[in-house]
């Protein structure tokens, strides 16, 4: 529209829609499939490496590079077709090939992806299939085809898309390292729609085997979550010991926290990815529609028996990790409520201490006081008897009659003298040095 400016995004994110097509596949036909994965936090990993071992694949077939900082790629490397993606954790390559090859599930195929350049892979392969792509001609003939290349203790065959076309796979490594799935495209099914059968294939594959990763993890940590849950359920019992030392039980708590705090910060992404991963292994099995095929299991019902329980422990230990956190946590509060209480009562138990102390102090300095009024008179009434001895004896009155009527005026004078100086202080002694 003119006069209109358009977001500076706008075509980036519309063509984002469409830069990952799926290949197309022919029948017959077959495909190879790659997972490398690099070692340790692999969302963190130099993807420079990765596009560098990419291009070097391709400088050997003399093929186009993509563009700089691509995270997929498709293109002709010789007589194959290849798809190359960068994902959070992982990078996979798909080499698409005509014809049926010598044999079925021929390891040779792999040479496809030369093997000193798999040798220098930056990671370690997660997973790798062998897909064979056979045109369908009757249940017979499939079924047989099955039964020879697959295990019938798991394997899983399905017709799929309204019946354009059975897969099969039983999900077990074959003497060769790899994965094994088959396709049996009917009659008129189109290259592009066998294209993304392939590619629902092998996402389900890759993202069943990433997932499985959580669950490795998870048998891993168990151990110590176990020993751990022993610990917090033998402190918490400790808790409800009105003789324990709830000092060292604290501090066994906050020790159990911690650990616990730092197994669900390690476990975190791993356990998110797996919820992920899981969730797109269901979300890609249901867009193939899957119908029965012979009497066999189905992907979702192989799944369901072999593949949800492990999910299902990985979610559980996820839940039991937390719950774990948070009784410590909640008992960790309690004990710190409990030692400021008893804390509290102490400190009580103090003051009511320093109050006495107090109290007997103050009796103590009244009775110095009056201690000191006695004595300071006696020398007081002392002093004014030599002071008034000539007096009396001018006027001829005797020294002790003299002394009894100057004692009274002079104790009451030094009662008098040390109470001012009492107050005094009481009134200034808060502001004095």
């Amino acid at each position: 529209m003119s006069g209109l400016n358009d977001h500076e995004l706008r075509y980036q994110l519309a063509n984002e829609l469409h830069a990952r097509p799926f290949p197309e596949a022919s029948t017959p036909g077959r495909a190879v499939y790659l997972v490398i994965k690099a070692p340790g936090k692999a969302s963190q990993r130099d993807r420079d490496q990765d596009r560098a071992h990419l291009l070097d694949l391709l400088d050997r077939y003399g093929a186009a590079h993509p563009q700089p900082g691509a995270t997929h790629f498709s293109g002709q490397i010789g007589q194959h077709y290849l798809k190359w993606e960068s994902h959070t954790e992982v990078v996979t390559y798909t080499a698409i090939m005509d014809g049926g090859g010598e044999r079925p599930f021929d390891p040779a195929d792999f040479d496809a992806f030369p093997p000193d350049w798999r040798a220098s892979a930056p990671g370690e392969r997660v997973s790798s299939a062998l897909v064979r792509i056979e045109a369908h001609t009757g249940e017979t003939s499939v079924h047989e085809r099955v039964n020879e290349w697959f295990v019938s203790e798991s394997v899983a065959v399905s017709q799929v898309l309204e019946g354009a076309a059975v897969i099969a796979g039983d999900f077990r490594i074959d003497p060769a390292g790899h994965m094994r799935f088959a396709i049996f495209p009917q009659e008129g099914c189109g290259k592009r729609r066998i294209g993304r059968v392939l590619q629902r294939l092998a996402e389900i594959e890759t993202y069943k085997a990433l997932s499985m990763l959580g669950f490795a993890d998870v048998r891993r940590l168990s151990p110590k979550i176990s020993q751990l849950d022993a610990r917090l359920s033998q402190l918490m019992s400790d808790m409800t010991d009105r003789d324990g030392d709830t000092e060292t039980t604290l501090s066994a708590l906050l020790e159990i926290s911690t650990e616990l705090e730092a197994m669900s910060s390690k476990a975190a992404f791993r356990f998110s990815a797996t919820r992920a991963y899981e969730a797109i292994v269901e979300q890609r099995i249901a867009v193939l529609r899957e119908m029965h095929f012979n009497g066999r299991q189905t992907f979702r019902e192989f799944m369901t028996r072999r593949y949800d329980p492990a999910m299902r422990t990985v979610a559980s230990t996820e839940a039991r990790l937390k719950s774990m956190a948070d009784r410590a946590m909640r008992a960790g509060e309690l004990l710190r409520t409990s030692v400021e209480v008893t804390r509290s009562a102490q400190n009580q138990q103090l003051l009511e201490s320093m109050n006495r102390r107090a109290d007997m102090q103050l009796r103590l300095q009244k009775t110095v006081e009056g201690l000191s009024v006695v004595a300071i008179s006696y020398y007081a009434v002392s002093l004014t008897g030599y002071l008034l001895y000539p007096v009396a004896d001018a006027m001829d009155i005797s020294r002790g009659l003299l002394l009894s009527l100057v004692t009274i005026p002079v104790v009451l004078f030094v009662w008098l003298a040390i109470r001012r100086i009492r107050n005094l202080v009481e009134r200034q002694g808060p502001g004095l040095d």
